[in-house]
Formats: structure tokens, C-alpha cells, sequence
């Protein structure tokens, strides 16, 4: 899946979690959004694993990880705690953290409940949790509308969703930054496929929308006022939803103490259209001295 990269299971518990490893020296652990897995770091990992060890793993519920039952398992302090075991099963107790959408979400409430597992922090393209549910606006819904429909009670969206999963999650990566499908790896596309046709995928992503509002929602509510000191980069899309409806870094001030921050070209997807700046991005970050001594 990801060249060079050796693929592997994790019975960790209950919960078995899928990853793609590869490269040598401090450990990355790399996380995927909706409606993806982690293919979608298949032009970016192998750069970065010139410097790292370099882990890509499936959120609970997502690609070849396991789907448990029941909508509490699907809040982003659970899918936290997959990723931190996972790294400790592999041998890294200290690591870098890169996520993108739901996996940034998942990687900012990883650090809030493990900060000494987290050398620094990457978040892309998104604000946080508590501020876009709290503070919504109507042109904010209107775009990300899919947070309010997979959220409404089972089965009704998954029912929608499994007579047409491709053209359901095909939208999805091409609506949020005016991304063309041909700006996806076509083998990552396979993987993406293979995995949102599962109802048990399908349900369990409803189900990652459904937690955001009814536990994680409240959790982050209890968080507020804390930061986290690491450094992190904060990136997105310029031409993406977010980039345009908000000042991305702003949402972040109060929250991450030692904040770089960066626009790049393209939309939500931009990891996928643009993996070369992404990938350089990321370097100038992680090789920085404020960084590299961690």
C-alpha cells in the first residue's frame, strides 16, 4: 500500500488496529480523516521516512482496523487511545503526531490526554471540535452539512449511504476544496473503496459523527482553557472551506502555546493534491531545531 512500507495488525485489547510501518529514527505516527485510511499518506510517508519511523495506522472503525459495536466507542478520546497503545505495542512510547481531519481531531485529544507521549503536534486542515460545533454559523453547516446527517439515529443514514457508497463518499472528496477525483492516488482510491463499502465502515463512520456532538463535544468543553505546550504546526488549505470561512491559526492561539502555522495550496484534500509541499511542510517543521532535539 505504501511503498517500502511493511503493513501489520495490532490486537491491542479488545480493539485491532491496521498500520503501515516503514523508515528509521524518532517515531511518526501519521492519521487519516473521513472518509479515507492511511493510503492517503502513500505519496508523503516515504519522504518522510528518510528521518523517521514512520507509523500510518487506520482509526477504529476505518479501513482494515476493526469496527466495533456502539456509538461511544467512536469518540476521538477512544480512537486516542488505540493510537497511543499502538505506539507503545510498537516500541514508542515518545512519538511525533501528524493528523488530518478526523485524524487531527483524534491527535488533538490524544494530546490533551497523553502530553507526554506527544513530542509535537500537526494539525491540517481544521478548527477545533468545540468552536465549530459551538459557534456555528449557517454558512459553515450548509458546507459541512455531513457532520449533522451521518450524526441523525441509525439506520437512516447508513441505509442512504450503502445504495450508493461510492458516489456518497466520492462527493465527499470532491466537494469540500473543488478536488478533482483524478487528484487521488487511484491506489488509494482502491483502498478508500474497498473500505467505505463495508456497512460495518459505513456504520462506523455515522458513528464517528454521532460521538463528535454527543460525547466529544462535552469532553472538549471540559478542556477549555488548556494548553498544550509542544510544539505544532497548524496547516490548511487555502482554497479549502476552512481556509475561507475562518482564520484557521486564530482558533488555535489559545490552545497550542508554541503555534507555527501555514496556508497551503489547494483544498481540504491538499495532502492528496499537493503530497510534494506537503511533505516539504512538514520537514521544515519536524527538522527545525525547536523540534529535532525533543
Amino acid at each position: 500500500m505504501i511503498d517500502g512500507f511493511e503493513n501489520g495488525t495490532a490486537q491491542l485489547g479488545d480493539q485491532t488496529i491496521a498500520y503501515s510501518i516503514g523508515g528509521s529514527g524518532p517515531a511518526l505516527l501519521l492519521l487519516h480523516g473521513f472518509p479515507q485510511t492511511r493510503a492517503m499518506w502513500r505519496q508523503v510517508a516515504p519522504a518522510l521516512a528518510h528521518h523517521f519511523t514512520v507509523v500510518a495506522a487506520d482509526l477504529r472503525g476505518y479501513g482494515d482496523s476493526a469496527a466495533p459495536e456502539g456509538m461511544e466507542n467512536y469518540s476521538f478520546r477512544a480512537m486516542a487511545a488505540d493510537q497511543t497503545a499502538l505506539m507503545a505495542h510498537l516500541g514508542h512510547d515518545r512519538f511525533h503526531l501528524v493528523g488530518h481531519d478526523r485524524g487531527a481531531r483524534t491527535a488533538h485529544r490524544l494530546t490533551l490526554d497523553a502530553p507526554e507521549a506527544v513530542k509535537s503536534l500537526t494539525v491540517m486542515d481544521i478548527i477545533p471540535t468545540h468552536t465549530l460545533l459551538n459557534d456555528l454559523q449557517q454558512n459553515v453547516a450548509r458546507a459541512y452539512y455531513h457532520w449533522f446527517f451521518l450524526a441523525q439515529p441509525a439506520p437512516f443514514p447508513e441505509n442512504l449511504i450503502a445504495s450508493d457508497p461510492d458516489t456518497y463518499y466520492q462527493t465527499a472528496l470532491t466537494a469540500w476544496g473543488a478536488t478533482p477525483l483524478d487528484a487521488f492516488d487511484p491506489v488509494a482510491l482502491d483502498h478508500y473503496r474497498n473500505a467505505w463499502r463495508k456497512p460495518e465502515v459505513i456504520h462506523a463512520t455515522c458513528n464517528d459523527y454521532r460521538a463528535a456532538i454527543d460525547v466529544d463535544f462535552a469532553l472538549d468543553a471540559a478542556d477549555l482553557g488548556r494548553e498544550i505546550t509542544c510544539p505544532a504546526l497548524v496547516l490548511y488549505g487555502a482554497d479549502g472551506i476552512m481556509g475561507k470561512l475562518y482564520d484557521v491559526p486564530a482558533t488555535w492561539a489559545d490552545r497550542l502555546t508554541h503555534m507555527q502555522s501555514a496556508g497551503l495550496p489547494g483544498g481540504h484534500f491538499f495532502v492528496d493534491e499537493h503530497p510534494t509541499g506537503t511533505t516539504q511542510a512538514l520537514l521544515d517543521f519536524l527538522l527545525s531545531d525547536t523540534v529535532v532535539g525533543l
